[in-house]
C-alpha cells in the first residue's frame, strides 16, 4: 500500500513511494513480497467492517493506496454493478492488482486500477459515494490535506473513510525485549518518513481539522493468536524487519545495526513458536461526511 505524500510541498506518487533510503519521503514498508503476502490477507470483513453499511450495490467507490487490491476487489463485489477505482503510487503493485482482479472483472465486476497521485487525479470532483484509505494516512506527511484531498472527490452525500493503525497501542504477550526493540526502531523509521505511526489515535482530529461536517469515529482490532495466526504474522514481521526497504532505512540511518535486525527477527520467531502467544493491533477508524 502507498499513496503520494507531501510536506511544505507537492510531492509526486513516484517520489514518496520509490524503494530507497535517501529520498525526501520514502515508503516506510517498501514492496517486498513479505509486505506484499500481508496485504493480500485483507479483506473487507477484516479490515473495513466499519464501512460495510455503506457498501450498497450501485455505490462508487475511490480507494487510495490500493495495494494488491483485495480490499477493492472485495468491495467492487459488493457495490457491483458500481464503478470501483484503485489507485496506488507503485506501478509494480498496481499491475499485480489488475492481474488479481481479472477474474472478477471476467464475471461482470466493475473495477480498475490506476497508477494515481491522490493529489492529481484525472477525476472530476465529486465523482465517488465512497472515498476510502486504509492504512494509509499514516505515511502521509500531511494527513489533513490527504483527507481534504479525498473528500474533493466525494459526493455531498458521500462519506470518506479512513481506518489506521495505532502501533504504540499495539499490545503483545509474552513480553519480548525484541519486540519492543522492534516497535522502537519502527517507530524511528516512520517518523523519519514524515509518517505517524500512531495514526490511529490521531485520526477524529485530523478529520475535524479537515472541516468534515460530521465524523464517526471508532475502533476495532486484529488479533493473531491462534498457531496457524502466530506463525504467519510472526513470520512476516520476522521477515519485514530484516529483508526489506525498513531494514535498508534503520540501518542507513542508525537507528538499529544489523545485527540488532536480525535478533529482532528472531525474537518475532520466538514468540510466535510461545503456545500462549498473543498479540493484538488495534486501529482507529473514520466515517466522514463532507
Amino acid at each position: 500500500m502507498a499513496v503520494a505524500a507531501y510536506p511544505a510541498r507537492m510531492v509526486s506518487a513516484a517520489e514518496a513511494n520509490r524503494d530507497t533510503t535517501d529520498d525526501t519521503n520514502p515508503y516506510t514498508h517498501g514492496h517486498h513480497d513479505s509486505v506484499l503476502r500481508s496485504h493480500r490477507w485483507r479483506t473487507v470483513e477484516n479490515s473495513a467492517g466499519y464501512l460495510i453499511d455503506r457498501l450498497t450495490p450501485g455505490a462508487s467507490v475511490l480507494d487510495v493506496g490500493c495495494g494488491p487490491g483485495s480490499i477493492t476487489v472485495d468491495i467492487a463485489r459488493r457495490v457491483a454493478p458500481g464503478r470501483v477505482l484503485g489507485i496506488d503510487a507503485s506501478a509494480a503493485v498496481v499491475a499485480e492488482a489488475t492481474s488479481a482482479a481479472a477474474g472478477a472483472v471476467a464475471d461482470g465486476v466493475n473495477v480498475e486500477f490506476r497508477v494515481g497521485d491522490l493529489f492529481h487525479l484525472d477525476v472530476a470532483p465529486g465523482s465517488f459515494d465512497v472515498v476510502h484509505a486504509h492504512q494509509v494516512l499514516q505515511h502521509i506527511a500531511d494527513p489533513v490535506g490527504a483527507l481534504r484531498a479525498m473528500r474533493t472527490y466525494c459526493a455531498p452525500d458521500g462519506v470518506v473513510a479512513a481506518r489506521d493503525g495505532d502501533y504504540a497501542a499495539m499490545t503483545w504477550y509474552p513480553a519480548s525485549p525484541g519486540i519492543d526493540r522492534w516497535l522502537d526502531v519502527y517507530s524511528q523509521a516512520a517518523r523519519a518518513n514524515g509518517g505517524e505511526p500512531d495514526a490511529g489515535r490521531w485520526l477524529l482530529s485530523w478529520a475535524h481539522a479537515a472541516g468534515f461536517s460530521q465524523v464517526m469515529p471508532s475502533a476495532s482490532a486484529w488479533c493473531y493468536a491462534t498457531p496457524t495466526d502466530r506463525a504467519w504474522w510472526g513470520d512476516l514481521w520476522a521477515e519485514r524487519t530484516t529483508a526489506t526497504t525498513l531494514a535498508d532505512q534503520a540501518i542507513a540511518r542508525g537507528f538499529a545495526t544489523r545485527e540488532e535486525l536480525d535478533a529482532m527477527g528472531d525474537a518475532w520467531r520466538r514468540w510466535a513458536a510461545e503456545p500462549d502467544g498473543w498479540f493484538a493491533v488495534l486501529h482507529g477508524e473514520v466515517l466522514c461526511t463532507p
